[in-house]
């Protein structure tokens, strides 16, 4: 196991900001991440891993591996319960993503929710190039308060979306696409420039980032 001192956790967060501190996996080493979930357990505290590969949590101990909730298709894990929101509905986010390439970013940003017991209307696979495919699931979509729109390459779907829906719109450029689509580069200046008013803008393949913004529209996780 690492030192203590090469990581210190943040167990007052939540009570600053409503938001628990997650563990951003990428970067970190099998051994310190079972580290700090070890540190998360001995404070009887739950946490959210974002970027987990699955060669990395196939490299944590066996026993704690049974206690983690982890998602393949998202790279995420949940230690611990889920916040809950007693009372509250489901499906208060709807996750829209324009392809299925843009799946794992828009899983993230699900399963965030989830961690924090708020429910999303997951809807895939209405990219522009079939402009169709949205149109009959725009009444869906209008239902929600907070829209999180995750698209790569021209990232032309958050434009639409915002010029259809009177919810708050928030964007999440991906680093899918050939050449030119420069890593997410093109889709993250296609969002931030957008002619849509209002659309909101996060960080490439920052599906983690776009559902913190959704819970502090919707008044935070501070209630969980």
């Amino acid at each position: 196991m690492p030192p203590p001192s090469e990581f210190t956790l943040d167990l007052r967060r939540r009570a600053r900001i409503g938001l628990d501190e997650t563990v951003f996996c990428a970067g970190k080493s099998s051994a310190q991440i079972a580290a700090i979930v070890a540190r998360f357990d001995r404070a009887g505290a739950s946490a959210l891993l974002t970027r987990l590969d699955p060669d990395k949590i196939e490299a944590l101990p066996a026993a704690m591996r049974a206690r983690l909730d982890y998602d393949a298709g998202s790279h995420t894990a949940i230690f611990g319960k889920p916040r809950r929101r007693p009372g509250r509905a489901t499906g208060r986010v709807a996750v829209v993503s324009a392809g299925t390439s843009d799946q794992r970013v828009a899983r993230e940003a699900a399963r965030t929710l989830e961690y924090y017991g708020v429910g999303a209307t997951e809807i895939a696979d209405v990219g522009v190039a079939g402009l169709w495919r949205l149109i009959d699931r725009i009444d869906v979509i209008r239902r929600h308060r907070v829209v999180i729109v995750v698209a790569g390459m021209d990232a032309a779907l958050p434009s639409v979306v915002g010029g259809l829906v009177s919810g708050v719109v928030i964007a999440v450029p991906t680093s899918v696409g050939y050449g030119v689509a420069a890593g997410g580069a093109t889709a993250l200046n296609a969002a931030l420039a957008s002619c849509a008013p209002g659309v909101t803008v996060v960080n490439i393949d920052n599906g983690y980032g776009a559902a913190c913004a959704a819970l502090r529209i919707l008044g935070g996780a501070r209630a969980t």
